[in-house]
């Protein structure tokens, strides 16, 4: 079973790299590891505007728990938070104008095809 989930989440992310990259962001990391604090960043990005994009991915078969982004809580947003800090440590030549933390939902309906991209900007 963890290996299926573990697929249905690549999946979902790379759905989620290739919308961003359809909306014009520049995909500079994914699956970022930290060891302290630990844990993984989805998706690294840089928006058309030059801000900063740490982007949460959740991907689902069905609607049984509710949507994927439902999926994300305030602690792994707090979580986030502090893997973006971290990141931005181990990354000094990278300055934004600004850090923004989204959430991407990703539905997977029958033959392994999204039937949902949801995309939530600025969510802390």
């Amino acid at each position: 079973m963890g290996d299926q989930r573990a697929a249905v989440g690549r999946f979902g992310e790379e759905v989620a790299r290739r919308f961003l990259e359809g909306q014009g962001f520049a995909i500079l990391e994914t699956n970022w590891p930290c060891r302290e604090p630990r844990g993984e960043i989805d998706i690294i990005a840089r928006e058309p505007g030059g801000d900063l994009v740490i982007v949460e991915v959740k991907t689902r078969r069905t609607l049984g728990a509710g949507e994927p982004v439902d999926g994300v809580t305030g602690e792994k947003l707090l979580k986030l938070r502090r893997l973006a800090a971290r990141w931005l440590q181990v990354h000094p030549q990278v300055r934004p104008p600004g850090v923004r933390f989204d959430v991407i939902g990703v539905l997977i309906g029958h033959g392994e095809a999204p039937t949902l991209v949801h995309h939530i900007r600025a969510v802390v």
